[in-house]
């Protein structure tokens, strides 16, 4: 059986240190939720971020 499952990740070279928890994030974390996806951030305050969501497809 195929993943049926719709995957995007965005990446920048940036300075880090994204906050999860903040409201931006956040509020793209619960309309990822609402579609049962889960959303990752990945941001070392060393550089760097990257926000990667997976959504299951229906039909």
């Amino acid at each position: 059986m195929e993943d049926q499952t719709f995957r995007i990740q965005v990446r920048d070279d940036g300075i880090g240190g994204a906050r999860p928890e903040g409201s931006g994030l956040l509020g793209l974390a619960d309309r990822v939720a609402v579609l049962d996806g889960e959303l990752q951030v990945e941001s070392p305050a060393d550089g760097g971020t990257l926000v990667a969501a997976a959504i299951p497809l229906r039909g």
